[in-house]
């Protein structure tokens, strides 16, 4: 079984632009057409303004550099202005500087506050990323239940970390009882994502004939499209099963994994 890589990706919203015109309507336009610097001299109009989409987009813009110097402190600025006035995917970004500590002191007791006012409105990263906090016990004990609990409601959303995330506690049995067969639900959903991890973890559960009738034309298939997906260690699993398997049913594997590629292009 392997496990999953932690996330902390600053998240974007965007927003139709039949919603608000005006200075914010032209850094709609200048940002999807990659003018980053004319996009972000429209959002700090708006943005002075009050809007608040507008100071979340030019909170995004600081913290990545785009149109504008880094500047942690005034993304953090930013997204402090749209997240008061309740805009989701500042909270999530306000909440995620201060569990980096970016443009802030460290503390994750606010990265918990922000998270959670994001996450109740529905913002599935800020759901996986409550999840991770209660999984790792950053800044709180660490707590299973809750990271379960976070977890499937972000899974549930079609995210697809907290989709592998809870696959992996149903397959190791932790915080939840061991459960292989909710673990190869969760597993699929990721792996169609195009998840290697996912993709692996089910190779394995086939071969193992853990919460599924074992299957090695099943396992070669998935280690197959997990190797296709960069995940090197797969190779190896793949070429050891193919020793079981019969020429026709390695041909057949094979024909499923060009299927699958190509209606995923």
């Amino acid at each position: 079984m392997r496990g999953s890589a932690a996330i902390g990706m600053f998240l974007l919203l965007m927003t139709a632009l039949s919603a608000i015109a005006g200075d914010y309507e032209d850094g709609i336009r200048f940002y999807e057409n990659k003018d980053f610097v004319r996009a972000a001299s429209s959002f700090n109009k708006a943005a002075a303004q009050a809007n608040a989409a507008a100071q979340s987009y030019l909170g995004y813009m600081y913290y990545n550099g785009q149109g504008v110097g880094q500047n942690y402190q005034q993304a953090m600025h930013w997204c402090a202005q749209a997240a008061a006035q309740g805009n989701a995917p500042a909270q999530y970004n306000l909440g995620l500087m201060y569990a980096k500590g970016q443009g802030v002191a460290q503390d994750y007791q606010q990265a918990i506050f922000w998270y959670l006012k994001a996450a109740d409105q529905g913002n599935a990263i800020a759901q996986y990323s409550l999840g991770l906090i209660y999984a790792n016990g950053e800044g709180v004990p660490r707590d299973g239940k809750q990271a379960v609990i976070w977890y499937e409601k972000a899974a549930a959303q079609g995210f697809v970390l907290a989709q592998n995330n809870l696959a992996l506690l149903y397959d190791a049995g932790d915080s939840v009882a061991q459960d292989y067969k909710r673990a190869r639900f969760w597993y699929e959903k990721a792996a169609a994502q195009g998840d290697a991890i996912a993709q692996y973890n089910l190779g394995l559960m086939y071969a193992k004939g853990q919460g599924v009738a074992k299957d090695y034309a099943e396992a070669h298939k998935w280690w197959s499209l997990a190797e296709a997906n960069g995940d090197k260690s797969a190779r190896k699993n793949r070429q050891t099963v193919e020793k079981l398997m019969t020429p026709e049913q390695v041909a057949n594997s094979q024909r499923q994994v060009s299927a699958w590629i190509k209606a995923r292009r």
